[in-house]
């Protein structure tokens, strides 16, 4: 698409947020031009915290299908719309109600802990909701020793590590960070040896070893702005150097590996989000009866926040 196409786009959008009274929200692995026409751009507990604040009649929430619905959650009498109706998240595709119920049913004295990494009707079965921000703090908030923690298996042994609950860890993981493996920090070692390496808690444990730090991708934003380190080497999916270079025009950031692109984040575009103000799509709906259930587990999760 040429340069005097994507003004008019971005300028047709501007028009269109003001006559709506929409808001544009990004998460920080959109693409580069839907990041650049977002009010706001953040990681999902961000995301969470401005959906539920905001006095705007519209949302366009430009991440994945979970995302949208936590914006829905928050804000029932909003219009929400997801940009691009197929962006789904495999990780939250990994684990449905029938599932769930019946590992609660293995642990009944067990407090379940979801990652917002997942649907609206599995959000409606947990206890409380976490993001990789403040997974720590929710775990250690409750009052029950054991702790069920769904999905991801990578971000619960993180969080294992540093409490004193025993976490039982349900299979999920993602598949952009799964593909992240020591073979590759080792290679990026050697070609920027003097770095700092920041990786996501749902990498493996193989991964989060050798790492400098290990932090969701608000507090990876703080890490460098904060670091007097001018080279670094980024463990998540490579949308978020956008946002760093921009942020830290000083310093230099190289992906920790090049298979580090999630195709549903990629999937909204400019035009996704123009076509989606313009047509009122895709609009996210909530069955009433699961959204007040699920909106408890978020509101906890926001109050330990």
């Amino acid at each position: 698409m040429v340069d005097d196409q994507k003004q008019q786009m971005r300028e047709r959008i501007q028009e269109l947020k003001i006559k709506r009274k929409a808001i544009i929200l990004a998460h920080n692995y959109q693409r580069e031009e839907v990041q650049d026409v977002a009010d706001r751009v953040g990681d999902s507990l961000e995301l969470a915290r401005w959906a539920a604040r905001s006095e705007a009649e519209v949302i366009v929430l430009c991440g994945v299908h979970f995302m949208a619905e936590n914006a829905k959650i928050l804000n029932p009498t909003r219009t929400v719309l997801l940009p691009e109706a197929a962006a789904g998240c495999p990780m939250a595709d990994m684990v449905d109600v029938e599932d769930l119920r019946q590992w609660k049913a293995r642990y009944p004295q067990a407090k379940v802990v979801c990652y917002v990494n997942t649907s609206a009707a599995v959000k409606a079965e947990c206890d409380i909701c976490c993001t990789s921000s403040n997974a720590l703090k929710v775990v250690e908030s409750l009052d029950a020793r054991q702790v069920l923690f769904v999905p991801d298996q990578h971000l619960g042994h993180w969080v294992s590590r540093k409490s004193t609950k025993e976490i039982i860890l349900y299979p999920g993981y993602c598949v952009t960070h799964q593909k992240l493996n020591p073979e590759h920090i080792r290679s990026a070692r050697a070609a920027h040896p003097d770095a700092p390496l920041v990786v996501h808690p749902e990498c493996s444990a193989e991964v989060v070893d050798l790492a400098d730090a290990v932090l969701s991708t608000s507090g990876m934003i703080r890490y460098v702005k904060e670091s007097t380190s001018k080279t670094f080497l980024v463990g998540t999916e490579a949308g978020i150097l956008h946002r760093m270079r921009l942020e830290n025009p000083d310093k230099v950031f190289y992906s920790a590996a090049n298979a580090l692109l999630c195709p549903n984040m990629k999937k909204t575009h400019l035009k996704s989000v123009l076509l989606s103000l313009e047509r009122n799509q895709y609009e996210i709906t909530v069955p009433e009866e699961i959204r007040l259930r699920a909106v408890a587990a978020l509101d906890r999760m926001l109050a330990v926040a």
